[in-house]
């Protein structure tokens, strides 16, 4: 899928946002992509999961963290005819929970939402790591690293875009009086 109509796709669902924001990471940005305003469009969602799984060859699992992930991985799976898992954070920790299993020797795709620095997906890569699965990629709808975020293993992303973001101490937003941040995230649930 070509930028322009992945990015139409979410001008479409009302998913671009500006202001001052606080991202899952911790970090400050002036500018947020709310990947829940696509995916609760089926057929975008459809589109944009197609795009990427036709990027990966056989998968046995699709896991996505909860709670940006479940949706994609879900998608995913039903494209990819695989099953579908997701994660939740428990103690402050990734983990597999609900009776999930990846067994050893299992072709594992990681979904996500979005992705800024990528601490929730290096969490469930090596989750799946550690249960003896291969790890064959990881497909995201967004990549807000500019293409920076290295996970050892393909990262394939529906959009990618550079949205800068700022440490707390070094927010220009915060500098320049612009109020708190606004979380929009779901690192909480």
């Amino acid at each position: 899928m070509d930028k322009s109509r992945a990015e139409e796709i979410f001008k479409s669902a009302g998913a671009l946002f500006k202001g001052h924001f606080l991202l899952t990471s911790g970090k400050h940005s002036d500018r947020y992509l709310q990947c829940a305003q696509v995916l609760k469009l089926p057929k975008f969602t459809e589109e944009l999961a197609g795009d990427l799984a036709a990027c990966f060859g056989e998968v046995d699992i699709v896991v996505g963290p909860a709670m940006g992930g479940m949706i994609i991985a879900y998608e995913l799976a039903r494209q990819l005819g695989s099953e579908a898992l997701f994660t939740e954070r428990l103690d402050g920790k990734m983990a597999l929970r609900r009776g999930f299993e990846i067994p050893p020797g299992s072709r594992v795709l990681v979904a996500e939402d979005v992705v800024t620095t990528g601490g929730s997906v290096a969490e469930v890569v090596e989750i799946a790591k550690s249960l003896g699965a291969e790890v064959v990629g990881v497909a995201v709808l967004v990549d807000r690293s500019g293409g920076r975020a290295d996970f050892g293993v393909p990262l394939k992303a529906a959009y990618t875009v550079d949205i800068q973001a700022w440490d707390a101490a070094d927010c220009p937003l915060c500098k320049a009086g612009a109020g708190s941040a606004v979380k929009l995230g779901s690192r909480t649930i």
